[in-house]
């Protein structure tokens, strides 16, 4: 008897124990999800396992050039505005559409025509309306997508030339775009649809990027190393971050505390404390570093390296390459797809 009482007692001690640990829940996962990156020598979106450091499928965008991608909230499609065959200001091809491509699928799915050409760029979703804003370099302006009926709801002038790149604020009602020939940048009120500001920065500048309180915008000057900061309160430059080299791509880490800047012709990263405003630190990646993409978890940064056909992963960290993950041909734009 008293053998099966202790039987008794050890197998519901067991149930027990199964039943407790079924109600606690699984461990925390790393952020998981697709790292997009536009191929623009191959003419194809390059869809990236980050788990696994690999490319897993590439889309053919049609034998046309896409310089950048978006990716929709939920993770399911993506939108690469067709440049052309040039460069931005450069003689070449002008693009009329956007390629819709099935990221389940990894299929061109569906393709929008603006109308005319127009050399669309940029592509940034809305955080609170979800539409899609694209930079339109040819019409000066900003043209606004229902990405659902692939719509033209219409555009927001920036009264200047080569809108190349768009930053838009957390509560979506700011923009900002780099003009790069004209060297300045242009804040918008995207609900009104108008021009605010032309704040001057240099002959020529690249590139943009927001403060994660929205509280200063960062472009890169293209004819000296060192990076503008403009206060958006008072929409004019009133920083400037002496750099290694030429800056170009700018991406500020989730917790406000770091900037980081690709430096392509000398092959760096730098790393800028947002509280001085100074480069704390240079981080080597391979050849010609583009485009930065700093991961939802804040635990990593990824890099396009057009020369090498390479992506560089950042630990946030440590600071240190973690990882080299081969990409395409001229490796540039970068977006995040939320596995859902």
């Amino acid at each position: 008897m008293e053998n099966w009482t202790i039987r008794l007692l050890l197998a519901a001690g067991a149930i027990s124990i199964v039943a407790l640990l079924a109600a606690v829940p699984n461990p925390p996962t790393p952020s998981h999800g697709w790292l997009l990156i536009a191929n623009k020598g191959d003419h194809t979106l390059g869809i990236i396992d980050p788990v696994e450091g690999k490319e897993v499928a590439t889309v053919d965008e049609g034998g046309f050039t896409g310089h950048e991608v978006a990716a929709s909230p939920d993770g399911r499609r993506a939108f690469v505005p067709i440049y052309g065959n040039s460069g931005v200001g450069k003689p070449g091809t002008d693009g009329a559409t956007v390629a819709v491509i099935d990221l389940a699928t990894h299929k061109l799915i569906d393709t929008l025509d603006l109308g005319k050409p127009l050399r669309p760029h940029c592509a940034v979703f809305g955080p609170e309306n979800g539409l899609l804003y694209i930079t339109t370099e040819l019409g000066n302006s900003i043209t606004i997508i229902d990405p659902k009926t692939l719509r033209i709801l219409g555009t927001v002038p920036t009264g200047q030339a080569e809108s190349h790149m768009l930053a838009i604020t957390r509560d979506g009602k700011r923009g900002y775009t780099a003009n790069v020939g004209p060297g300045t940048v242009s804040a918008l009120d995207l609900e009104a649809r108008k021009t605010i500001a032309v704040i001057p920065v240099s002959h020529v500048t690249q590139r943009i990027a927001l403060s994660v309180d929205d509280r200063w915008v960062f472009t890169a000057d293209q004819t000296q190393p060192q990076l503008a900061v403009i206060d958006t309160a008072k929409n004019q430059v009133t920083t400037w971050i002496p750099l290694q080299g030429l800056a170009y791509g700018t991406a500020p880490t989730r917790d406000g505390k770091w900037l980081l800047v690709t430096e392509p012709p000398i092959d760096k990263v730098a790393v800028v404390d947002l509280k001085s405003m100074r480069v704390v630190r240079s981080i080597s990646v391979p050849k010609a570093p583009q485009e930065i993409l700093v991961r939802p978890d804040d635990q990593v940064a990824y890099v396009s390296c057009d020369s090498s056909k390479q992506v560089a992963e950042i630990n946030l960290k440590t600071w240190n390459v973690d990882k080299l993950i081969a990409a395409g041909k001229s490796a540039d734009g970068l977006a995040w797809a939320s596995a859902r």
